[in-house]
């Protein structure tokens, strides 16, 4: 396992964190960086993806951070607005989860770098444009380091209008992922002309994204399939952006087996991976297969595994609420909110053995899957490297604005022939 001297670790912590990390926690020794520096780990290690674990709970935030310190591999922890938003159905929120992973880093003591990523920043129709001007910066405020704007539920000019309206109101160092095509499976699958004209875009606008989130066959929450991640189209899209410096961002990562995660972090420019359901499904203790999916029995109930997760009683009484509101499968994910108390309420061995099952979990997709394992150290050596908590983007401007005018872009826009498919969802 690679290791960093202390001298270049500390050098990183003065370098590397963004001023409003520095302002939150002036006393931190955790790491907390750019989401630009681990998309650049990844890359320089090649063929690597890392972890974008979902912390729906704050055990979770303990487990993954424990896994990545474990693997010496950098990691991101994120929130998509859909569970820590303004109508959140989780604690960990916008607002909270940097402070609970600054709580936790220096209460382990992790040294690998960490960064704070607000997922699925939706904007589902222009009029959010407005409302979202105001609230981005608050989420900065909070200790964000990279953030997702996520308007792939409109059509193609509205999204890409969308992503300008809003560049301003992200800093300049902090990481930047796009989405084009709703998560939604085998339907309505993103296409190379699509991706282009939302990069090329935001390209002669001077924008830069470190990755973009496509529709290439992956569903959100439970559900199993006989076809998940689309490689072979991945791979022709990130060929054809390869010009513009964009990483790929794996969205709906459970419900896809390892070998088909290994592929796409082995045939792809896909740095960052999404994982959410699974991670919760495990630190409750039920049950999951090799996709990540929660296993259920005859009777369509999940398989609580005897020793592992929360207590038998707080299960039984999560079931039964979840009966009583007509909660079943993914539905599953509101009992975060209403439950998270009492999850922090059990004894110290139950909480120890939630963040236990979700570190194992966790450290095999980074080391034995991702391609993940030991690239702290390499993320800290572009921090040094770049001297500063901004590694600058990836590529140049090399369209011409004059091109790009929003009557343009309307008209470029009306030509792309796509099939969207039904209606998407945010969610993970």
């Amino acid at each position: 396992m690679s290791s960093v001297s202390s001298s270049d670790f500390q050098k990183a912590v003065d370098l590397g964190r963004p001023p409003n990390v520095v302002k939150l926690f002036p006393n931190s020794k955790a790491l907390i960086v750019s989401g630009k520096f681990i998309d650049r780990a990844m890359l320089k290690k090649g063929n690597a993806m890392t972890i974008a674990a979902n912390g729906r709970n704050h055990i979770i935030i303990r487990g993954v951070l424990a896994a990545a310190q474990r693997a010496n591999a950098a990691i991101i922890v994120e929130i998509a607005r859909s569970e820590g938003g303004a109508n959140a159905y989780c604690a960990t929120n916008y607002w909270n989860i940097a402070r609970q992973v600054d709580a936790v880093c220096n209460e382990l003591g992790i040294t690998v770098p960490v960064a704070i990523h607000a997922d699925h920043y939706g904007i589902k129709k222009p009029e959010d444009v407005w409302p979202a001007k105001v609230e981005i910066p608050t989420l900065f405020e909070a200790g964000m380091t990279s953030i997702a704007i996520d308007a792939s539920h409109m059509p193609d000019d509205e999204n890409l209008l969308a992503n300008i309206a809003l560049n301003p109101f992200v800093p300049k160092w902090a990481g930047l992922e796009t989405e084009v095509g709703e998560i939604k499976g085998k339907q309505g699958l993103s296409t190379p002309e699509e991706a282009l004209f939302l990069i090329q875009g935001l390209n002669a606008h001077g924008i830069f994204p470190d990755w973009i989130a496509l529709n290439n066959g992956t569903t959100h929450g439970i559900e199993k399939s006989d076809s998940g991640i689309q490689v072979d189209l991945t791979a022709e899209i990130h060929n054809a952006l390869e010009p513009y410096g964009v990483s790929g961002a794996q969205h709906g990562t459970s419900g896809n087996n390892s070998e088909r995660l290994r592929d796409i972090a082995s045939r792809t420019r896909t740095t960052k991976a999404n994982v959410a359901t699974a991670l919760q499904m495990i630190s409750w203790g039920v049950k999951v297969d090799d996709y990540g999916n929660a296993e259920m029995d005859e009777n369509g109930e999940f398989i609580k595994l005897e020793g592992q997760g929360v207590s038998q009683k707080l299960w039984e009484e999560m079931k039964a609420y979840a009966a009583s509101q007509g909660w079943t499968g993914g539905n599953y994910k509101k009992l975060n909110l209403p439950f998270e108390n009492k999850i922090m309420g059990q004894p110290l061995h139950i909480r120890e053995r939630m963040a236990k099952g979700v570190e194992e979990f966790v450290y095999d997709l980074l080391v034995n899957v991702f391609n993940a394992g030991d690239s702290a150290p390499i993320c800290i050596e572009e921090i040094l490297k770049a001297g500063s908590c901004d590694p600058g983007p990836k590529a140049e401007q090399i369209e011409s604005p004059d091109e790009w005018t929003e009557e343009k872009i309307r008209e470029k826009a009306s030509h792309i022939e796509s099939d969207k498919g039904p209606e998407g969802d945010f969610d993970d």
